[in-house]
């Protein structure tokens, strides 16, 4: 018997937990505060995931660092599902504005970040020194 290659491969919540680097606790406050919804349910309830849902959920974990609120997180991915599902309306300049504004805000974090390290390094050197 061949496999339809159209099925989609599901994932539990520990094989997602697992290739994302997040913890379950993390991953179910994600769908309480509906920010990573799971695809689907197995037969006894459990959460079943997508490799959509894995890649959303990459890109939470890239603005975790930056510090965006969970309202920004979900508001971001909207916009990047948006230009990349082709949606009609999605190149609106609005939907261009928002995205620009939230790779300025970004921007400016990652600098942030950045002096931080500095800092974090200058300590290491002093220390390392003693």
């Amino acid at each position: 018997m061949v496999a339809n290659k159209t099925a989609v491969t599901m994932m539990h919540i520990g094989e997602l937990a697992e290739k994302s680097s997040m913890s379950l606790r993390t991953i179910r406050h994600y769908d309480d505060v509906d920010l990573l919804k799971p695809s689907g349910r197995s037969e006894g309830g459990f959460r079943l995931y997508t490799r959509e849902d894995l890649e959303r959920l990459l890109l939470i974990r890239r603005m975790k660092p930056l510090g965006f609120t969970l309202e920004e997180m979900s508001d971001l991915l909207d916009i990047i599902a948006s230009l990349q599902g082709g949606e009609p309306g999605s190149s609106s300049p609005e939907v261009r504005s928002r995205l620009k504004e939230f790779l300025q805000q970004a921007t400016t974090k990652r600098a942030k970040l950045e002096d931080y390290l500095v800092r974090a390094d200058e300590l290491l050197a002093l220390l390392e020194d003693l």
